[in-house]
């Protein structure tokens, strides 16, 4: 399969590309709740401080929400919302 074939199999309105962006930072949010609470924790009742004395949370926080937010889950989401596209229209 050529690229431009590949690129229009994957491409979507810019408002559903938004709702799935949407979407996967909600899954991620949800699955590093943890690290989240750790790094609010932290961070509470400081100003600027906070960028040095919570820089080891703010980096596994980071860290785990790269794993959900990031292109390749992106596209995948892509995928499977062209695919629901596709059933719908058969």
């Amino acid at each position: 399969m050529g690229f431009v074939q590949e690129a229009r199999e994957n491409h979507v309105k810019k408002k559903v590309e938004e709702a799935l962006r949407s979407k996967m930072k909600q899954k991620a949010l949800k699955e590093c709740d943890q690290f989240t609470i750790k790094y609010a924790e932290c961070a509470s009742g400081r100003t600027l401080s906070v960028v040095w004395q919570c820089r080891k949370q703010a980096k596994e926080l980071n860290e785990c929400l790269h794993q959900y937010t990031n292109d390749s889950i992106l596209e995948e989401m892509k995928k499977g919302y062209m695919l629901e596209q596709d059933k719908k229209v058969l």
